[in-house]
């Protein structure tokens, strides 16, 4: 039996009509189609003036233009910048200008609120106009559909926080292989949950712009598979197009598994999801009994990692995690993990400790773009951490017990206090403040603000409305808090320090969202 191709190059050769991407309003764009217009664009921005190793950033919402831009930058050597559109105007222009992207493509909303004098010179709208941008079609248009030459793997330099809140890009160095032998390592992970080149579809339920939901799709579109994609999460919405689509594979995070529990018993045992093969979830941790209660629904197809926009170090299937609940798996083949005390000790099997993980002998491969400092603390030798702490069992498995210190992570989003209270104590009535995370049976975690008001201003529900209309201004929605508390005074070391986890205990006790 022939074996089938992979590539977005070879699929499309092989099986020209067969669906590549299924939008949203049910518009199909077939394997050939898809495959001539990431050529056209590459030929395109290297026309522009781009060369190997410019960077090309993109504010769109869930379309085939994320795929296209993100295959056309994979085969000449450029750097794609997904950038969460979701996100305030000053908070895109940032990462577009710390980027130094060159060409930015951007939803017709976000264009029109987007300041031009800190914007590229090179821009395009995508579902519709805006003043100084042209329309996403022309990106391309009139260049050859043919490979380029000289072609050269890029990468994809997504955006994670820094230090002092603003975020930081993740940023690898360039391979300098073909793309073909850069896809086949971009793949492994979804190897390893039993995907293999041919049909299938890949239902895409969460932002592309997201690290895990975005390299999922890409990677199963260069399986051959079909990618489906939805505007947004709707429980029902999902089950439908599973059904109707029989969907195959598709990654999720927590919270979309308890939307999909909390709908009545009729609507789930009538929705036919037996298409459905590999599950993958992150992002997040889930609860035992969510879990347990989709394995007992969907039966044994729920893979769980522990991963993050700096890589993924650990990897479970159904069938471990069902021998060890609560695990998020063992280290992949040739990842090294190791839980280190505070002290720079190794910790021992069951001690918890600050998660490393990476390939000994071999330095990691990405540095936080433009802040030194950050890079070297997250590394100790070859290994690296993204603040996760757990422990590890007699047998290698890892067990995580927070997913970072202070992170609170909503909906499978990472939120960092650090910036959400930057911009509470930009208001004159805060005196200080301090963001936690806590229990949602919906959202995992909900952002909670306890302020210390400043001198003269009361903690009432008047300034509780004022501090929420000011988030609303400067944050992205689900940076908002959802429940603003006062504190006359915040307890703190004798250094100072504050005592995040103090304040957390504080306000355990009631943790619905005012």
């Amino acid at each position: 039996m022939a074996e089938h191709p992979s590539g977005l190059a070879e699929v499309a050769r092989r099986h020209p009509d067969r669906p590549a991407v299924v939008r949203a309003d049910g518009g199909v764009l077939r394997f050939a189609a898809l495959a001539a217009r990431v050529n056209a664009i590459s030929r395109h921005l290297r026309a522009l003036g781009l060369r190997t190793g410019d960077a090309v950033a993109a504010v769109v919402p869930n379309g085939p233009e994320y795929l296209e831009l993100v295959l056309a930058t994979s085969q000449v050597g450029m750097y794609f910048v997904p950038v969460n559109r979701h996100l305030s105007a000053p908070e895109v222009a940032f990462v577009v200008g710390d980027s130094g992207a060159r060409v930015l493509v951007a939803g017709a909303g976000s264009a029109a609120a987007l300041p031009a004098d800190v914007l590229p010179t090179h821009r395009f709208t995508v579902g519709g106009t805006a003043a100084g941008w042209r329309p996403y079609a022309e990106l391309g248009a009139g260049h050859p559909s043919a490979e380029p030459e000289d072609r050269t793997a890029g990468q994809v330099m997504a955006y994670t926080s820094g230090t002092t809140g603003r975020p930081k890009g993740v940023r690898r160095a360039l391979p300098g292989v073909p793309p073909e032998a850069a896809l086949t390592r971009g793949q492994a992970l979804i190897r390893h949950y039993g995907a293999r080149p041919g049909e299938g579809v890949h239902l895409v339920c969460s932002p592309l712009y997201h690290s895990a939901p975005g390299s999922h799709a890409v990677g199963f579109l260069q399986l051959g598979h079909t990618v489906v994609l939805e505007d947004s999460f709707d429980a029902e919405t999902f089950l439908r197009d599973v059904e109707e689509h029989r969907v195959s594979s598709t990654h999720m995070v927590p919270t979309h598994f308890h939307r999909l529990l909390a709908l009545p018993e009729e609507t789930r045992r009538r929705s036919d999801t037996s298409s459905l093969r590999i599950v993958a979830h992150a992002g997040a941790p889930c609860p035992v009994e969510v879990k347990r209660r989709m394995l007992a629904w969907w039966g044994p197809v729920l893979w769980e990692y522990l991963g993050s926009t700096e890589g993924v170090a650990t990897l479970v299937s159904p069938q471990e995690w069902a021998a060890r609940p609560g695990t998020v798996g063992r280290p992949l083949p040739g990842t090294v993990v190791r839980v280190v005390r505070d002290d720079g000790t190794e910790a021992a099997p069951g001690e918890p400790g600050t998660i490393y993980s990476g390939v000994e002998g071999t330095p990691p491969s990405f540095e936080y773009h433009g802040d030194p400092e950050k890079t070297a603390r997250s590394r100790r030798g070859d290994l690296v951490t993204a603040g996760d702490s757990g422990y590890v069992d007699d047998d290698g498995y890892v067990f995580v017990l927070d997913r970072r210190t202070d992170l609170v992570i909503t909906g499978g989003v990472n939120v960092y206090p650090a910036e959400v209270e930057q911009h509470l104590l930009t208001h004159p009535a805060v005196r200080d403040v301090a963001v936690i995370g806590l229990p949602d049976p919906e959202w995992g975690q909900s952002v909670v603000a306890v302020v210390q008001p400043a001198p003269g201003s009361e903690g009432d529900d008047g300034l509780r409305a004022e501090l929420d209309s000011h988030c609303r201004t400067g944050l992205a929605a689900f940076k908002r808090p959802r429940r603003i508390e006062f504190l006359a005074d915040f307890p703190r070391t004798e250094s100072g320090k504050l005592q995040r986890r103090r304040i957390r205990d504080l306000f355990d006790g009631d943790a619905a969202p005012r």
